[in-house]
């Protein structure tokens, strides 16, 4: 027993432990009723008793879905405030563009395979569509000397501009591994599919995340986004930029600085001229985005961007907001 206050009032009780426990913190004994034990057991081991946050089939059901939207969102929105995430570059492009050395080696495996079978019009075809991904690897190196360029940059942000990426291989994984290489932090957001896969390496761990749901791994590329950076790519990296240029285009965003990379692939993979005489689009929307084809020049032009539109590229802290 406490020895009580010397002003005789009842001391503060303990935050967790009583000094005799409730009726109900021990189960009915076998000794008032035989099956007892065995019913309690029952009850607790049903799946219906698990608590509620701690019960994922219940949490992935059909009517669960706002709930998860939710967690999709604020999970990586309070970690990514936590490490002082305040700003970001968004690179996209291709996960089939890899390493020069990767490609040649691809080439050069499927080059002997064809010796072997000339008739053989798969093998044909497969190496000439390898031999258009070695000649597009040049943009590996280009987005891996502008992921160093940005991290460099990171230090003289306070540690707050980051790469971010969509965590996956090819171009994604040059950006977030010249920033690695850099030293800086670099952001990599994952999205869950029916297929396993796996981060690329130069994610800094603690900034990788993992989504469920496409429209909020969307909606985190871009609330922190000072610009876009796109690489050649295909249905993903289309999907991202024609999100991005048609939030600016009706103002659902501020508008940032979106840079192709790689003049003549994109020339043939979308012909905004052709919207623009169509009718479809206005000439200001095609002037949303422009051009580049170097690492240093992708950077010049954000710098210079910022400088045209008298906004400083790292701003004040928090997110970007709706206007």
């Amino acid at each position: 027993m406490p020895r009580p206050d010397p002003s005789g009032k009842p001391l503060p009780a303990h935050e967790t432990q009583r000094q005799i426990e409730l009726p109900e913190c021990a189960p009915k004994p076998g000794a008032e009723d035989r099956d007892a034990p065995a019913l309690v057991r029952r009850i607790m081991a049903a799946p219906n008793y698990v608590i509620a946050d701690e019960d994922t089939d219940f949490l992935n059901r059909d009517e669960m879905r706002s709930t998860r939207l939710q967690l999709d969102y604020q999970k990586a929105e309070t970690l990514l405030q936590e490490n002082g995430i305040a700003h970001s570059i968004v690179v996209f492009g291709g996960t089939r563009i890899g390493e020069p050395r990767h490609t040649e080696a691809q080439v050069a495996a499927l080059e002997a395979a064809q010796a072997q079978a000339p008739e053989d019009r798969d093998i044909a075809r497969r190496l000439a569509v390898t031999r258009r991904l070695h000649d597009k690897s040049r943009y590996y190196e280009i987005a891996r000397a502008f992921g160093r360029i940005v991290g460099a940059a990171e230090g003289c942000h306070g540690n707050r501009l980051v790469v971010v990426t969509g965590g996956g291989p090819g171009v994604m994984e040059a950006a977030n591994r010249g920033a690695h290489e850099a030293g800086a932090r670099t952001v990599g957001l994952n999205i869950t599919l029916p297929h396993e896969q796996f981060p690329n390496p130069y994610v800094t761990p603690e900034l990788c995340f993992r989504f469920r749901y496409f429209a909020l791994r969307k909606l985190h590329f871009l609330l922190r986004a000072r610009a876009l950076v796109v690489f050649p790519g295909g249905f993903g990296t289309l999907d991202e930029l024609f999100e991005t240029l048609t939030l600016i285009q009706t103002r659902k965003i501020r508008p940032v600085p979106v840079i192709l990379v790689g003049e003549r692939y994109w020339r043939r993979a979308f012909d905004a001229d052709f919207l623009v005489e169509e009718g479809v689009i206005e000439p200001e929307d095609r002037d949303l985005f422009w051009y580049a084809e170097s690492a240093q020049e992708i950077w010049d032009d954000i710098r210079a961007w910022y400088d045209k539109a008298g906004r400083p590229l790292t701003g004040p802290p928090g997110p970007m907001q709706e206007p």
